[in-house]
């Protein structure tokens, strides 16, 4: 039995470090489709034509959306800014996720808007804030990798974690 479980143990091992081989650039590329998406989806809805925003989203900000904070509701401050600043950073921080360009900083954009939602629906947390948060923290630590813009223009890109470390 003892010999079964070695031989079990260095399969698994085996088939882990085969799974570990995913190329870091291709992991990277999906994860900056995949935080993109449900930001620039959003952000196409907030338009209503170029350069004009959707009465229905100034609505929101002016009227329905508020932030929760330490069990109160606030209505937002400055709504008509902060529904300029949300729609234009629905299209513009996709738009560098999805090309690899300020990898980093799109990251941290979103991260920004993310924690804003966040406080804003605090019930979406488990299904949509949180993974996206985790997304941008990967994407802000890792930057965008070899298949970027960012590699492009800055030459190697600089990972500041090594995936055997992990």
């Amino acid at each position: 039995m003892n010999r079964l479980a070695g031989y079990l143990w260095t399969r698994v091992n085996d088939l882990e470090s085969l799974v570990g081989r995913v190329p870091l650039p291709a992991v990277l590329l999906v994860t900056r489709i995949a935080l993109a998406v449900p930001f620039l989806r959003s952000g196409l809805t907030k338009w209503d034509g170029l350069g004009a925003l959707s009465p229905s989203h100034l609505f929101l900000f002016r009227q329905e959306f508020k932030l929760h904070i330490l069990g109160n509701a606030y209505p937002y401050p400055f709504p008509d800014l902060m529904a300029w600043a949300a729609a234009i950073g629905e299209i513009v921080l996709p738009a560098l996720l999805i090309a690899g360009l300020f990898t980093r900083f799109s990251a941290l954009g979103v991260l920004a808007m993310t924690i804003v939602i966040q406080l804003t629906i605090p019930s979406g947390w488990a299904n949509f804030h949180l993974p996206w948060a985790a997304m941008a923290l990967v994407l802000m630590q890792a930057g965008g990798g070899r298949l970027s813009a960012d590699a492009l223009l800055l030459g190697k890109p600089r990972v500041m974690v090594k995936p055997q470390s992990l």
